[in-house]
């Protein structure tokens, strides 16, 4: 009992001083953050974990030190193994935050509420899909650690390396679909084939890409509904990109009248209403004659707006 209370007493001591190393580092690292966007970042998404995984190291070395495990004791065994979990949990914690600061400030570099803002998109895309798939790296490696720090675990891990190659290929063979999704969600971040906010046409559907993951893509019909399809969708069906390159596009509006109307007048009047609305990008401005048959004539005016969406308001 007297070893007990020691090691509560020294364990509460040691928590207590790893608190105040956490507070002073905290202090320090908020006054360095008020001139760099990254210490901000850093500031913000690391502050718990570090206070967490210290503290749960200094009560670790202090069970350990003020106990001693010559008489066996079973309780500083498993309190020693729990410690021990605990740590390797708050370490991926603290790992995992320091990643996401980093791609937090990566991405405030980059504003997509710009007019040309093909990068950013780009940029934005690969980030999400690598956040999705570091934190999943993380989760799984943690996971492993820790289950190997359990002895019947160990003991078991030569037996499932032996049948490791025909799981594996079960586990293809049943996740083939999960798979193929997968690596075709890689495929469209780093393939630049499509990005977020990017307007295409999918299933006779228009609309812009709301959400893209490593499974599905979500995109945002032009009345507000969802169309959600697989990533290898993307991959396997052809699909209508409209700002593959840029955002502008040209649009058509034609007309029927009779064959006796000034087109040249109408040339004029079309560039005089261009000129007059914010729609129009000032890039092409035409007006042809593109049928004649009988006493019918058709005009179809081809015009540029800056992006997809003003494409039907010019329109």
């Amino acid at each position: 009992m007297q070893d007990v209370l020691w090691s509560v007493v020294a364990a509460i001591g040691a928590a207590a001083l790893a608190l105040a190393v956490a507070e002073v580092v905290h202090r320090v690292v908020r006054r360095l953050a008020r001139s760099s966007a990254l210490m901000s970042e850093l500031f913000a998404h690391t502050r718990r974990p570090f206070q967490a995984a210290g503290t749960v190291m200094a009560i670790q070395l202090a069970v350990r030190f003020t106990t001693d495990d010559s008489a066996g004791t079973e309780w500083r065994r498993s309190l020693l193994h729990f410690l021990v979990v605990v740590v390797i949990a708050a370490l991926a914690w603290l790992v995992g935050g320091l990643l996401v600061a980093l791609e937090d400030f990566t991405l405030a570099r980059w504003r997509t509420d710009v007019p040309d803002n093909r990068r950013a998109r780009q940029l934005h895309t690969q980030v999400v899909m690598l956040r999705r798939v570091t934190i999943a790296a993380i989760v799984v490696v943690t996971v492993g650690v820790i289950l190997m720090t359990f002895p019947e675990v160990r003991a078991v891990g030569g037996g499932l390396l032996a049948s490791a190659g025909l799981i594996s290929v079960v586990a293809a063979l049943a996740a083939q679909s999960l798979l193929s999704n997968f690596f075709a969600g890689l495929q469209l971040a780093f393939s630049d084939a499509v990005r977020l906010d990017d307007v295409v046409v999918v299933e006779d559907e228009w609309g812009k890409i709301e959400e893209l993951t490593l499974s599905y893509v979500v995109v945002q019909i032009w009345d507000d509904r969802r169309l959600i399809l697989p990533t290898s969708y993307f991959t396997s069906t052809p699909f209508e990109n409209w700002t593959r390159t840029r955002s502008a596009v040209l649009g058509t509006a034609e007309f029927d009248v009779d064959w006796s109307v000034p087109v040249q007048q109408m040339r004029d009047e079309l560039r005089r209403l261009l000129e007059g609305t914010p729609l129009w990008d000032g890039r092409v401005c035409v007006l042809q004659v593109t049928e004649a048959t009988g006493g019918m004539v058709r005009l179809r005016a081809l015009v540029s707006p800056a992006d997809a969406p003003s494409l039907w308001d010019l329109r």
